[in-house]
């Protein structure tokens, strides 16, 4: 079987800076992790494989998400593929989920894609149904573990307000996992490392993945950030600290001079 695992290199700060011309973040120069909802997916992969099986790696991003796809490999991955090339800079999600879409379609054959559930710079848990539109694939979200898997179905087990739901579905298929609220980033040994610098490792540029040059980045992009601004700091709230029934008659003073009943 083949697994295509989507990964995400990600801020590892809050301090990051916005262009004020595209209003994008600024990557360069801030330090940078795989996405802990990828590596859960990743992970996820790794588990489910076994001999025979073939684990891809793919990113988009920046020349530096290199270091991510290593990481990726050292985990497990058989190969790993950047998309790296400034067409595809400044992409939404829709924008991203097609570039990946072409690049999957150049891939080939696959079984099962493995996406987060969202990354944490953008919180928006798009991109993975989106592919899967493109593709025109099914889909389950919220996966906190794959309990079945055999060469033509898979039963998951998926988060809901709820609580679980147990879902069959026919391959291929894409999955977008949930960290469970045991799980644990793993780090890669050593020899893990070493031995990655010996896999496949493929750059991908727009002209080698064809398609529409005018659906890549910024320009392909459906939705435009219109402003970003950190949100206005609250004022400290009023604190009683009087006993019970004295604390109560002043709240309601309070109220009803705020005119809030």
């Amino acid at each position: 079987m083949r697994f295509i695992v989507c990964v995400k290199q990600v801020p590892d700060t809050t301090e990051v800076k916005v262009d004020p011309k595209t209003n994008t973040l600024i990557r360069d120069g801030v330090p940078c992790i795989l996405n802990p909802f990828d590596q859960f997916a990743l992970e996820e992969a790794v588990r489910l494989k076994k001999e025979g099986d073939e684990i891809i790696a793919i990113s988009m991003g920046p020349p530096q998400a290199k270091k991510e796809l290593m990481k990726c490999l050292a985990l497990g991955a058989d190969k790993a593929i950047l998309l790296s090339d400034r067409t595809l800079a400044g992409a939404d999600t829709w924008a991203t989920s097609y570039t990946l879409a072409q690049a999957i379609r150049k891939i080939g054959d696959f079984d099962i894609i493995f996406c987060g559930y969202q990354a944490i710079d953008g919180d928006t848990a798009q991109v993975g149904p989106e592919l899967a539109s493109q593709l025109g694939i099914p889909q389950i979200t919220y996966i906190e573990s794959v309990e079945e898997l055999s060469t033509r179905k898979l039963i998951a087990k998926s988060q809901t307000d709820e609580g679980y739901k147990i879902v069959e579905v026919r391959l291929p298929v894409l999955l977008t996992g949930i960290t469970p609220s045991g799980f644990e980033p793993r780090s890669p040994p050593l020899p893990r490392i070493i031995k990655a610098k010996q896999k496949p490792f493929t750059t991908w540029n727009a002209d080698d993945l064809g398609g529409e040059k005018d659906k890549y980045g910024l320009t392909g992009s459906l939705t435009q950030v219109i402003r970003v601004y950190a949100p206005p700091i609250r004022e400290k709230g009023a604190m009683i600290t009087d006993e019970p029934n004295k604390a109560v008659e002043k709240l309601m003073e309070m109220l009803i001079k705020d005119k809030v009943i």
